[in-house]
């Protein structure tokens, strides 16, 4: 699959390296794994001979010859001797770059703590010294998330405040999964684009899979991902075990509760029959892989809470490929397909209110956007969204058929919604359906 949209992160880039002509600029790249922040970086700084070192789970040493040769290459400057220790490379380079200005990458920066954990006090020590007269445009990136958090964000780490800017790579925004499936399939369905979003979250990495593959209508998606060479049935493994370290088993068992609608902390300790109050926590604060909602004017912050996972993929994998593991591990994959076609109605509506957030939030029309639901769950709305420079709100409810979508009620539970929270008076109240017409 081509190259697609990035335009604001390529520009940010690009200004960054313009600006580093004068001073030093530091730049950290996040965001989850097959994403597409090395690609976003080969393609931002495509027109010029930058320095890329990947840190390897290997010896230091090694690391070096390597990173040596990187730099005569791309400099077309020897480096002096041979150096066993990155700081040694990194001095020269920051030393170099007070009358060359260039960009060096480091990706998978976070595995110096493999390597070296000594890199980053000394890092910060090279940093500090030659910053101020660096024209150096420093980006590093990396894929676990927790760790990248802690080297930067961590107040007792070294590099806690060295960088100088931070961009977070993000899936696809809605506009951009339906310009790639006009290109893969011109005349795609609504049905098509509403898939693509369930399966992939807009995850450039699974979105080029499906689209390399041909795999561009739900059953042909469905056969692609769950295969005997398929690579998407380890991904949830692949990606968050080395995040969650030892405690993985219960992390994965909450995630699993939480895709499956068990999204209440009593309702997950029930089924995990433990306290999980701690790790909620650290799935929301740390890995910011859960987000902790609550109807929108709640007063108490631990009442009425539900717990969602953010990511669509992940969802999608807790949902049925983690749930069905002992399906996939006899090798019954035609089974599995089956069950998720059966349930794939069900779960692809839910999919839908999200998509339908992000176009909300993709159109710039609105400043706050949320749900409500009362304390019985006898009422809710799928989507509330609130102009408050123009004093106005609308309510949504959101089906796959438009068949499906009564205005008659929304209304109804709109108006138990502005009678329980005194909200929105005054304000111009709208109330519209969504369904995959809409898309």
């Amino acid at each position: 699959m081509k190259f697609y949209d990035r335009e604001q992160e390529i520009s940010f880039l690009r200004e960054t390296r313009d600006a580093a002509e004068k001073v030093a600029r530091f730049t950290v790249v996040t965001g989850r794994r097959r994403i597409g922040k090395t690609t976003l970086i080969r393609e931002a700084y495509k027109d010029e001979s930058f320095v890329y070192f990947f840190v390897a789970r290997k010896a230091e040493s090694d690391l070096c010859e390597a990173y040596q040769e990187e730099i005569s290459e791309k400099l077309g400057i020897p480096t002096l001797g041979s150096s066993r220790h990155f700081s040694e490379i990194f001095r020269y380079l920051m030393q170099l770059s007070q009358t060359k200005s260039f960009t060096l990458v480091i990706d998978e920066f976070q595995d110096f703590f493999r390597v070296n954990k000594a890199v980053y006090s000394e890092m910060q020590n090279i940093w500090d010294e030659y910053e101020k007269t660096s024209k150096i445009n420093l980006v590093v990136c990396g894929s676990i998330y927790s760790l990248m958090q802690k080297i930067f964000k961590n107040k007792k780490e070294p590099l806690y405040g060295r960088n100088t800017a931070e961009l977070r790579v993000k899936p696809f925004k809605p506009s951009v999964l339906k310009q790639i499936m006009a290109d893969a399939k011109p005349g795609y369905s609504k049905e098509d684009l509403l898939a693509m979003f369930t399966f992939t979250g807009g995850v450039a990495k699974y979105v080029g899979q499906l689209v390399d593959g041909g795999a561009l209508d739900k059953d042909a998606m469905i056969k692609y991902i769950i295969g005997p060479n398929s690579t998407f049935l380890n991904e949830g493994k692949n990606n968050l075990i080395e995040e969650f370290g030892k405690d993985y088993g219960i992390y994965f068992s909450i995630l699993s509760c939480i895709a499956r609608g068990k999204n209440t902390r009593s309702e997950i300790e029930d089924v995990i029959g433990k306290e999980v109050g701690g790790y909620l926590t650290n799935l929301t604060d740390e890995y910011e892989l859960i987000s902790k909602r609550q109807p929108l004017f709640e007063k108490s912050t631990n009442k009425n809470v539900r717990y969602e996972l953010d990511d669509v993929f992940y969802s999608f994998w807790f949902r049925f490929v983690f749930k069905y593991n002992y399906i996939i591990e006899i090798e019954n994959y035609g089974k599995l397909q089956e069950i998720i076609g059966r349930d794939y109605s069900t779960f692809s509506g839910l999919m839908l209110e999200r998509y339908f957030q992000r176009v909300a939030m993709e159109s710039g029309e609105f400043t706050r956007l949320g749900r409500w639901w009362d304390r019985r769950g006898e009422n809710e709305i799928d989507m509330i969204a609130e102009d408050e420079l123009n004093d106005r709100v609308v309510f949504y409810e959101i089906k796959r058929q438009a068949e499906e979508i009564s205005i008659g009620v929304l209304k109804q539970r709109a108006e138990v919604m502005l009678q329980a929270t005194h909200q929105f008076k005054k304000y111009d109240i709208s109330y519209k359906g969504l369904s995959m017409e809409e898309m």
